[in-house]
């Protein structure tokens, strides 16, 4: 769905009406505002649609790819939400999850957070940005719920197979009910520093292979990690067949 991003207003979808934990992970990968990050405005939206039709407890997670708190970035970014739950990836429990692919692209199994598992909704949100012209989306959003310790300071651990096939991976292994892109201005980050900022007006909503893949074809942003995830259900199929 496509939503005008001045008239946006959250419909939370039924599941979440039953739900009893509803996790959102913004991408914090900086402490720069929109559009480098998630906007405030757009949790609070997510907030107040979530609480028009459910008492579900809602949490915010959020991790840093140096390992720094992530609190000092939630501050950074005007994050204060009533009644919502702040959460760093670091303090999490770990708990090694099977990659479900029986050919991984690339890992078999991931170190994430319990709290992924225990939640009963969980939604990723992220601007519409690329970097270099590759698209880092709602999918790509999911890498900093890993464990630094793990896979090392900006995922150096995981430089030696294609990120993208890792991303791709991830989205089997962490399946998110719900992806919003937040649009209202799209972001090219450059090598060169000179940043490139567009108008676009709009907000993106649904499941995130879906509208990570709407956005990149309408946008003509480079995903590669969607073309791995096809490749991956293309295997899956044929095995059903």
């Amino acid at each position: 769905m496509i939503f005008n991003s001045e008239e946006f207003v959250f419909g939370a979808p039924r599941p979440v009406t039953r739900a009893r934990r509803v996790l959102i992970k913004p991408d914090i990968s900086s402490d720069k505002p929109y559009p480098y990050t998630t906007s405030p405005k757009l949790l609070n939206t997510i907030i107040e649609g979530i609480r028009r039709v459910s008492d579900a407890d809602i949490m915010i997670i959020g991790g840093t790819s140096d390992g720094r708190p992530a609190s000092s970035v939630y501050k950074a970014l005007g994050y204060d939400f009533p009644r919502v739950i702040m959460l760093d990836v670091k303090d999490c429990v770990w708990v090694e999850v099977d990659n479900p692919l029986e050919k991984p692209l690339t890992i078999p199994t991931f170190l994430i957070p319990n709290v992924v598992l225990s939640s009963d909704y969980l939604i990723t949100t992220s601007p519409l940005k690329s970097i270099s012209g590759r698209g880092k989306l709602t999918i790509a959003n999911l890498l900093s719920l890993l464990s630094v310790e793990r896979y090392g300071k900006n995922w150096q651990n995981l430089m030696e197979f294609d990120i993208e096939r890792v991303l791709a991976d991830l989205y089997f292994t962490m399946p998110f009910d719900m992806g919003i892109i937040e649009g209202a201005r799209k972001l090219d980050i450059r090598p060169d520093g000179q940043d490139l900022t567009i108008s676009c007006g709009k907000i993106y909503q649904g499941e995130p292979y879906y509208i990570d893949r709407e956005v990149s074809t309408a946008m003509k942003i480079e995903t590669p990690y969607l073309d791995f995830v096809d490749e991956a259900e293309a295997e899956l199929e044929g095995e059903e067949d």
